[in-house]
C-alpha cells in the first residue's frame, strides 16, 4: 500500500484545474491543466489498506488499482504502468473517459472523498508515453491463424491487440476512413485529443495488427466472404442506431442526431473539408438528452459560437450528494457539472418535448416543452404547461438502440435479441460458428471500461476456440451487470 496513514493525513480530494472557460472555448485542446505530481502522489497516498479493494470490483476490467496507486506514491512509474497495463490496454482512453464506477466503490468513499482514481490512472499513462515506456509488445511466434475485427471502437481494439499478441494475424475493419470508430469520431478533441489514439494505433501497428479503414462488412466483403477468409471473426461495430423522438415536426430541417453533428465537428477539427456542415454558428441550440452525448454536443456548441444552448432532461435532477437508496459502494445517479456544462448555458430537468416548430421554410425555429408528470411509472406532458424555447439547432441525444442489423441478418444466420442486440453464448460466441460479439453490439449501450473489458474477454474466447485453450485473461462474462444495477 501507500502511506499507512495517507488517508487520515490527506481528506481532499485534489484535481487539475480547468483551464478558464473564456481561453478553452476558443480551441479544441483539453479542458485540464497539467497535474502536479506533488498533489498526485498526496491522492496516491490517500489509497487504504482495504481488507477487501472494492475498486477492483467497481471497474469492470478488475484493475490492480491500489498496487498502481502505491507504485505511483512510491514514485515509480514505469512498474506502475505495467500493473496498470496488466488488465487494461487503453489506460488513456479509459482516464479521460470512463466515469470511474471505481471510484463510487472506492472504501474510502464510506466517509470521504473517494481517491481520485481516474487521474491517476491517465498520469501514470500519460507519464509513460512521455517517457518512452510503452512499447510494441510483439508475439514471439505466429499461430498462422487468422482473425478479422470489424469495428474500431475500444472492444474491437482490445480485441485485436490481445488476439494479435497471442500470435494471430489480425486485421481489423472499419467503415470510416479512420480507425477509431467512437474515439475518432463521436469524442470531440477537448475530452481527448486524438494524437493519444494515434500514438496506441502506432503501437499496435508496430506489434503487427493490420488495419482496414473504409471498407464496409456487407457492401465492399459480404459477411459470408469475410468468415471464409479468416479463421474467426469477431463483431464490435457497437451500439449505433440512434433513439429517435418521433414527434410533430421531426422531419424539419435542422432537427439532427447527435452523431450527425459530432462526427462533421470532428472532422472538421481534424482537418477535412465538410461541406454543408452542421454548425452551431450564431444559432440558439437545443440538445436533448442529459447523457455525455449531450454534453459532447453542448461543449462542442460553445466552441462554435452558439447564441445560447439550452439542454433539456426528461428526468428529474439528480440529488448532489449519493442518494439512501444507493449506499456505497453502488454507483450512485448523482448531479453531475461536466466541463461543458461548466462553460455555460442553461440545463432544464422534467422537460418533454411535445413538437417541433417550424417556420414558412421548412426549417425548426422553436420546440414546444412541457413538465414532465408521472403517471402509472410512465412519463407524460404535464397538461397546460406547454412552452415554447427558441431554437435554430436541435440535437437529439438520447442513446441508442443497438447495433446495425440489416445487412448482418440478411447475409449470416446471425440472431438478435429481443433488446436488438447481437446474440450470443457464454464464450461470445453468435448463432454463426467461429463468429463472436463483444461490447456494445452485444450488450447493448455501454460504458468504454465495458467495451474493453469485452474486448479483453472475446479474445480470449477466440484464442481458445483457435487453439484449443487459451493464457490470455478473460475479465468478464457476458452476463455480468455493472456494480449496482
Amino acid at each position: 500500500m501507500a502511506d499507512p496513514k495517507g488517508f487520515l493525513k490527506v481528506t481532499e480530494r485534489e484535481l487539475p484545474a480547468r483551464r478558464p472557460v473564456p481561453v478553452r472555448i476558443l480551441d479544441w485542446k483539453e479542458v485540464y491543466e497539467p497535474g502536479d505530481s506533488a498533489v498526485l502522489r498526496r491522492q496516491a497516498s490517500r489509497c487504504m489498506d482495504c481488507g477487501i479493494p472494492f475498486c477492483h470490483q467497481g471497474c469492470p476490467l478488475g484493475n490492480l488499482i491500489p498496487e498502481w496507486n502505491d507504485l505511483m506514491y512510491r514514485g515509480e512509474g514505469r512498474d506502475a504502468i505495467e500493473r496498470l497495463h496488466a488488465t487494461n490496454n487503453f489506460p488513456e482512453f479509459t482516464g479521460r473517459l470512463c466515469p470511474a464506477p471505481c471510484e463510487s466503490a472506492c472504501v474510502l468513499g464510506i466517509n470521504q472523498p473517494a481517491v481520485t482514481i481516474k487521474q491517476i490512472e491517465v498520469s501514470t499513462i500519460d507519464e509513460a508515453f512521455a517517457n518512452g515506456w510503452v512499447e510494441p509488445k510483439a508475439p514471439s511466434r505466429l499461430t498462422g491463424k487468422t482473425v478479422a475485427v470489424v469495428g474500431s471502437g475500444p472492444a474491437g481494439l482490445a480485441a485485436a491487440q490481445q488476439l494479435t499478441r497471442a500470435g494471430h494475424t489480425v486485421a481489423v475493419y472499419e467503415r470510416d476512413d479512420r480507425i477509431g470508430g467512437l474515439l475518432r469520431y463521436g469524442i470531440p478533441d477537448f475530452k481527448m485529443e486524438k494524437r493519444h489514439l494515434e500514438a496506441r494505433l502506432r503501437q499496435m501497428q508496430d506489434e503487427g495488427t493490420k488495419f482496414r479503414a473504409g471498407v464496409t462488412i456487407g457492401v465492399d466483403i459480404t459477411w459470408d466472404e469475410l468468415r471464409s477468409r479468416y479463421d474467426a471473426v469477431v463483431i464490435a461495430t457497437g451500439s449505433t442506431l440512434p433513439r429517435d423522438l418521433p414527434i410533430p415536426g421531426r422531419d424539419l430541417d435542422g432537427v439532427h442526431f447527435a452523431m450527425e453533428y459530432l462526427v462533421e465537428a470532428n472532422k472538421a477539427v481534424a482537418g477535412d473539408q465538410v461541406p454543408n456542415q452542421i454548425s452551431a454558428h450564431g444559432k440558439h441550440v437545443v440538445v436533448i438528452g442529459g447523457g455525455d452525448t449531450g454534453a459532447d454536443c453542448i461543449g462542442t456548441a460553445h466552441r462554435q459560437g452558439a447564441l445560447s444552448v439550452t439542454n433539456l432532461a426528461i428526468g428529474k435532477r439528480p440529488a448532489d450528494a449519493r442518494p439512501d437508496h444507493q449506499p456505497w459502494p453502488m454507483t450512485p445517479q448523482v448531479f453531475e457539472v461536466s466541463s461543458a456544462h461548466e462553460e455555460g448555458g442553461e440545463r432544464q430537468f422534467l422537460a418533454t418535448t411535445v413538437e417541433f416548430l417550424g417556420n414558412e421554410a421548412g426549417e425548426v425555429r422553436a420546440l414546444r416543452v412541457a413538465e414532465t408528470e408521472f403517471v402509472d411509472g410512465r412519463r407524460v406532458p404535464k397538461s397546460g404547461t406547454e412552452r415554447e424555447i427558441p431554437a435554430d439547432l436541435v440535437l437529439i441525444a438520447m442513446g441508442f438502440t443497438g447495433p446495425e442489423r440489416d445487412l448482418l441478418e440478411e447475409q449470416t444466420t446471425t440472431r438478435f435479441t429481443d433488446r436488438g442486440n447481437v446474440e450470443r453464448d457464454v464464450d461470445f460466441q453468435t448463432t454463426v460458428p467461429g463468429v463472436f460479439v463483444a461490447g456494445d453490439a452485444g450488450r447493448g449501450q455501454s460504458l468504454i471500461v465495458w467495451a474493453i473489458a469485452e474486448g479483453r474477454s472475446v479474445a480470449a474466447k477466440v484464442d481458445a476456440y483457435l487453439m484449443g485453450e487459451t493464457l490470455l485473461p478473460a475479465p468478464v462474462h457476458p452476463t455480468d451487470a455493472p456494480l449496482g444495477l
